[in-house]
């Protein structure tokens, strides 16, 4: 069936080759295994009567974790993995009477869609768990039951980080707690996964000191380090398991890339028109289809799209909607029912569906455009596939350089390893912001050095310089006046945040770089696909005042960076490039916004906006003076050649680090006050840095390679978003050399002669 639709798409009309690479991925049966002991006769008999053979990695998993060990589950989307973790739970909760378990998830959703599975497990096995959610949303007076009563319970990471503070409301439950369930570990990566590796390091401290230590099993999409990761987020070691036992249809994965409608600038055809074009044929066809978008907005505009053609076609609309973070819980839970009972055939959403929450498995999934890590892309893909049946995906590429890079290069794509996911330990202001939450939930001594090893130290005297500490015969307690928690975010690392009101209402927060960015005035913010007006920015309260108004245009900041060396951690020689990797000072200087419809620009407005500095780790490399004399020789721009380098390495960067490219920050210029030469700087866009940098130092040779690759292959003559465009470039992407990058990149890459090079 899937062949034939294919083979129909090729055939019609509106074809113009967009499919640039059909990979098959083949279909495999299941793979059983055993028990090495008996479960409990109550759970042998939910087995039974469900009719379960548990797959082979289920059955490792479960031998593991009876067997006392810390376990990292790492199998595709609807492997079975919350079986996996769920048995062993039970059956701890089954031989101890006494026995807890708390489950940590990244969204309510799911959280919501996991509560209903152990119920099921707690009704077919007769056992007495009284599992609850315990966050944001639970009544005031239903929270001492839930804590007494239910011995599992089940939270996210942001009420864990407020909870912790009153631990000894949770004494009991605390004191016989055997497992620690973390679902979607690889959601924990970056600054809010640096965050939340430090919530469970306060957690564990806190189990020690009701004398607990409980076993933990963590679940996880693919990733290139599952045994770091899980230590880095725990501080535990782990086994890993990795093969998925459970059957697999075959898969067809289609690289979708838009037509070119202007050969010359190597302008595409919308990427949102092509995934509509696309959805409606696969909803004609009656292929349960899940549709992936970037944005809120554009999942609502994809689905009123769809709906628009359905009808002119005579056919019905309610068959096709939009599912997104800002519904209502019920009316997610009814979507999500009208998938597994095949009344919806369309569900365009973001990436809220990526998760594992249980919508059963369907014929198609179409992802609009890449969604910047292998790993989401696989997960998104996941969604596809009965067990015996084939499936289709589809990735419409958007026209930006990392799109385009895996459309030229899809083997590159189906060959790689999963990325890794990046946790710093050695972030200072994360580090400083949680040992002081320690502090406030118990005193701090020396032997809590195994949990805060990194910076234990040097956080202590800065926070006691601070007065935010201070030592007792206890050891160190908290002695600030706020409530340590709600100084230190987990989704930032600054603790200045800006709450932005429309009619005195809280719209929500942002930081202050990010508010710089969104809410300056005459800012247009886009919140839940709405558009508001930005009337005023107060950086003494910390406020932005906004108005709802509907209008078609909207604003980007300029921004300028000076960029100065601190200090130098290490440097190496590649080819005969410096390469050096440090700390940096940035100072980020917004002097205008400009104002625009498409991508046409209206005007330019002054801005009053004091900068922002901040310490980072970066990397930066520098070139020799005969680089820029056989560029200036062929009468080529040396600035925007190195411009166009730096612009592109950024869009790559998260071919290496598991990161996104707003994440990164850079500057290029042709002569450095620090370096006295012509210089590059790539730069983790948070405070202290979370890792990125470090990891793209290591491979800076293949990330130059992959950057030339990029510039050489474009079908563009002079540059274009596809390659050396920036949709962020503060200096309105001026100047840029497509050709002057690519003869740099060549002879840094030394993959061309000094001779070859002048021609």
């Amino acid at each position: 069936m899937i062949e034939e639709f294919i083979k129909n798409i090729k055939q019609s009309t509106s074809y113009k080759k967009q499919i640039v690479h059909i990979e098959e991925l083949p279909a495999h049966k299941a793979i059983f295994g055993e028990l090495e002991q008996p479960l409990s006769e109550k759970l042998q008999n939910v087995l039974l009567n469900r009719k379960i053979k548990l797959y082979s990695h289920q059955a490792q998993a479960i031998n593991g974790a009876i067997a006392g060990k810390n376990i990292v589950i790492t199998t595709p989307t609807a492997s079975g993995k919350t079986l996996a973790f769920n048995i062993p739970v039970l059956e701890a909760l089954t031989r101890d009477k006494k026995a807890t378990a708390l489950y940590i998830y990244p969204t309510k959703a799911l959280t919501n869609d996991q509560l209903k599975v152990i119920k099921e497990l707690e009704k077919d096995s007769g056992l007495k768990i009284d599992p609850n959610i315990y966050d944001g949303d639970t009544p005031q007076h239903q929270r001492a039951s839930i804590r007494e009563n239910s011995r599992i319970i089940l939270t996210n990471p942001y009420g864990l980080h407020q909870y912790l503070s009153w631990h000894a409301k949770w004494r009991t439950f605390f004191q016989n707690l055997k497992f620690i369930i973390i679902d979607e570990a690889h959601i924990y990566r970056g600054v809010f996964g640096s965050n939340v590796a430090m919530v469970i390091r306060r957690l564990l401290r806190i189990c020690m000191f009701y004398h607990a230590n409980p076993q933990i099993i963590l679940s996880s999409a693919t990733i290139a380090n599952p045994k770091e990761h899980a230590k880095r987020l725990t501080g535990k070691d782990f086994e890993t398991i990795s093969n998925d036992g459970s059957p697999k249809g075959k898969k067809f994965f289609v690289f979708w890339n838009p037509p070119l409608i202007n050969t010359k600038n190597a302008l595409r055809r919308s990427t949102h028109q092509e995934t509509k074009d696309l959805l409606v044929l696969n909803v004609l066809q009656d292929l349960q289809t899940i549709c992936f978008t970037t944005s809120r907005q554009m999942a609502e505009l994809v689905t009123r799209w769809t709906k628009d053609e359905l009808l002119a076609r005579s056919k019905s609309a309610n068959v096709v909607t939009a599912y997104r973070a800002g519904y209502l819980p019920q009316e997610r839970r009814e979507i999500e029912s009208r998938l597994k009972s095949k009344s919806l055939v369309g569900v365009v959403s973001t990436n809220a569906l990526e998760l594992g929450v249980d919508i059963g498995s369907l014929d198609s999934v179409i992802i609009s455009g890449y969604p910047g890590t292998v790993i989401s892309t696989w997960q998104q893909a996941g969604r596809a596939g009965r067990s015996n049946l084939d499936s289709l995906v589809i990735l419409v590429a958007f026209q930006n350089p990392l799109d385009q890079y895996f459309m030229k290069h899809p083997t590159d794509f189906f060959g790689r390893s999963h990325e890794q996911a990046i946790i710093d330990l050695h972030n200072r202001y994360i580090s400083l912001g949680h040992i002081m939450c320690a502090s406030s939930e118990l005193p701090i001594n020396e032997c809590d050095k195994q949990f805060f090893s990194e910076l234990f130290t040097m956080s202590l005297q800065a926070l006691e310089q601070e007065k935010l500490v201070q030592k007792t015969p206890r050891g160190w307690v908290y002695s600030g006046t706020a409530r340590a928690t709600e100084v230190v975010s987990l989704e930032s690392i600054s603790n200045k945040t800006v709450t932005v009101l429309c009619n005195g209402v809280i719209l929500e927060t942002l930081t202050l770089n990010k508010a710089y960015e969104e809410t300056h005035e005459g800012a247009v913010l886009l919140h839940q696909g709405e558009t508001y007006i930005c009337e005023s920015l107060d950086l003494y309260q910390l406020v932005a005042k906004v108005k709802q108004e509907n209008i078609n245009y909207y604003t980007e900041v300029v921004k300028c960076v000076n960029v100065t060396i601190s200090k130098s951690y290490e440097k190496i020689d590649v080819d005969g490039v410096a390469v050096e990797l440090g700390e940096l000072s940035i100072t980020e200087i917004y002097p205008s916004y400009v104002t625009k419809t498409h991508d046409t620009i209206i005007k330019k407005t002054p801005l009053d906006l004091p900068p922002l500095t901040f310490l980072t780790v970066g990397l930066w490399f520098t070139l020799p003076d005969s680089v820029r004399e056989n560029i200036e020789d062929l009468g080529l721009d040396f600035a925007g050649g190195l411009h166009a380098i730096e612009h592109a390495m950024i869009a790559l960067s998260p071919i290496f680090a598991m990161c996104d490219r707003w994440d990164v920050g850079g500057l290029s210029t042709s002569l450095h006050p620090d370096t006295q030469k012509p210089s590059i700087f790539i730069y983790d866009g948070s405070e202290g840095g979370i890792g990125i940098s470090e990891t793209l130092y290591s491979k800076i040779k293949l990330l130059w390679e992959k950057t030339l690759d990029l510039i050489d292959n474009c079908e563009c003559s002079e540059g274009c978003p596809s390659c050396i465009y920036s949709p962020k470039c503060g200096n309105e992407n001026e100047p840029l050399d497509k050709k002057a990058a690519n003869i740099i990149l060549k002879e840094m890459v030394n993959l061309c002669t000094k001779g070859a090079s002048k021609v």
